[in-house]
């Protein structure tokens, strides 16, 4: 699965810029100082996109709907705003939960390694 991400990351990287938004923070965890992660979020790869505040609406909106549709996990709130930034942006997401993003996103063009 590793391999089939970083090959698609390598695709995306070739045919456009790659943006990084909260999932900065979720990056982060795999280094031990933030001159690490700055030195490998390179600016001439990774654009760093502003966090709009229609994303975060449409985020909270989307989880309210999967959390009273019976979805039980408590911690997804990020993930549902990566896909209402990607939606509200019109960017292509790339990703290893497309089902979940094609039900609450269905605008967004998904790259999907495993799908």
């Amino acid at each position: 699965m590793v391999r089939l991400v970083s090959e698609a990351l390598t695709r995306c990287a070739d045919e456009a810029y790659l943006a990084i938004n909260i999932i900065y923070a979720e990056v982060s965890i795999g280094f031990e100082r933030i001159e690490e992660l700055e030195e490998t979020l390179v600016p001439v790869f990774f654009r760093r996109l502003p966090l709009p505040y229609e994303a975060g609406f449409l985020a909270g909106k989307c989880y309210r709907i999967y959390r009273r549709s019976g979805g039980e996990k408590r911690s997804p709130l990020p993930d549902f705003y990566i896909g209402a930034h990607a939606a509200v942006s019109r960017v292509k997401l790339l990703t290893r939960d497309a089902k979940r993003y094609r039900s609450y996103f269905p605008t967004i063009e998904l790259i999907a390694p495993d799908a």
